[in-house]
């Protein structure tokens, strides 16, 4: 089965659940797909016990599909961008301080007391039903850092039907678009610890600030010389399609640079898209000329990628082997990350300065609006065929999947509830 006839028949299948989704469960469009698909791979586990047909059809079709390869050097590029240009840099700047410690520093402490909240959660409750604790300590601090970071997607697809401030929503949004630079490097440094390429010892603040220089600065330089040429490109076009097919290039470009020089490929297209998004949006107000094609075309794009990834999540739940022996750990791992996210959020509010002080109703948005999505699925797919790896990959599930049906189904209505 080739790639083309997979995304084929996916597509359908999509189109298929989001009528279902408009026409009967009137959900939010992402989060609907996603359910009904979790609600059709379970009756399609049922349905094995009768006939091992329709089953083996689907895991052929989502086997065929690499959801790492897919979502980290294809999806998230054109999913940031889409949702970069939408972002008003003076609204970004308005929230530097907030956005800036949130991405950085947050993740880390997110990081840390997750790993080792979950190590001794398991170590200490899993005895309880008879079962031993199937991970390390350095898995789970690996697992504290894939799941650490906020899901731009998840988030940015959402926060469109919460009806926030703005001051708020370009803080979670922000916080969302920059924090992945963090992660993957810490996932990176705490991935090669497991493995043992790297001695714990030779570990040391200078190495990992040069590899938070490499990865950050460099995708800080490389996507802002890639907004400004995609810009300049743009002024000097007059047809609204060769506008379009430029911005296409500025993604595929961004992804094929930052794979070449190592460097952070989220973060370069998230500044190549506030750049054309912010300067071309004031050049084509300043020239009284129409960006409405662009702005479809990428909506459009944005709309159709979301609805896949939200579909190849709920069709993940089939490729988890043994998914029901975990769900202890699963539900420790949704405790304990919703824990985390209070603490990492918490103690920045108190020790930093911030220009303004967080409300009570606006601290518990950003605490529950910090929703987990496809990259970290994604970062949890790519562990190396290890004992470890399904345990990381079924707590991964559990709380992505609860942080987007419930935190992200009632984001909403707490918002208006508590008046945020």
């Amino acid at each position: 089965m080739g790639l083309y006839y997979s995304f084929s028949i996916l597509i359908i299948i999509a189109t298929i659940f989001a009528y279902i989704n408009d026409r009967f469960l009137k959900l939010p469009f992402t989060i609907g797909i996603m359910g009904i698909t979790m609600i059709f791979s379970v009756i399609l586990v049922l349905m094995e016990a009768f006939t091992p047909v329709p089953l083996q059809g689907v895991y052929h079709l989502i086997n065929n599909i690499n959801f790492t390869q897919l979502v980290m050097n294809g999806m998230l590029y054109f999913l940031l961008f889409a949702g970069a240009i939408q972002i008003n840099i003076n609204n970004l700047k308005e929230e530097k301080l907030s956005i800036i410690v949130f991405s950085t520093l947050s993740v880390i402490i997110s990081t840390f007391v997750v790993g080792f909240g979950l190590y001794y959660a398991l170590e200490f409750s899993l005895p309880l039903f008879h079962m031993q604790n199937p991970l390390s300590l350095i898995y789970c601090l690996l697992f504290g850092a894939l799941i650490s970071p906020t899901d731009p997607i998840a988030v940015l697809g959402i926060l469109k039907e919460a009806k926030v401030s703005k001051s708020l929503e370009t803080k979670v949004t922000g916080e969302a678009l920059f924090n992945d630079g963090v992660a993957v490097v810490l996932f990176t440094v705490i991935y090669n610890v497991a493995l043992g390429k790297e001695n714990p010892e030779d570990i040391t603040a200078f190495s990992i600030s040069a590899l938070f220089i490499q990865e950050i600065f460099g995708a800080l330089f490389v996507g802002l010389f890639l907004g400004l040429l995609g810009f300049y490109a743009m002024k000097s076009a007059e047809d609204g399609k060769l506008s379009a097919l430029i911005t296409l290039s500025v993604v595929i470009g961004a992804y094929l640079i930052s794979q070449t020089l190592e460097i952070s490929g989220p973060l370069t297209m998230v500044i190549a898209g506030v750049v054309i998004g912010n300067v071309g949006r004031a050049y084509s107000e300043k020239n009284h000329l129409h960006t409405d094609f662009l702005k479809t075309f990428w909506e459009l794009i944005d709309e159709i990628l979301n609805s896949l990834l939200f579909l190849l999540i709920g069709f993940e739940l089939l490729l988890i082997p043994n998914l029901n022996l975990y769900w202890p750990g699963g539900m420790m791992g949704i405790v304990v990350v919703l824990i985390a996210r209070y603490i990492s959020i918490k103690i920045p509010t108190l020790v930093i300065p911030f220009r303004e002080k967080f409300s009570e109703g606006s601290f518990f948005i950003l605490v529950w609006g910090g929703l987990r999505g496809g990259v970290s699925i994604a970062l949890a797919l790519s562990i190396g065929d290890t004992a470890h790896r399904n345990p990381i990959v079924a707590i991964t599930y559990f709380v992505v999947v609860f942080s987007i049906l419930v935190q992200g189904l009632s984001i909403g209505k707490i918002a208006k509830r508590i008046k945020v």
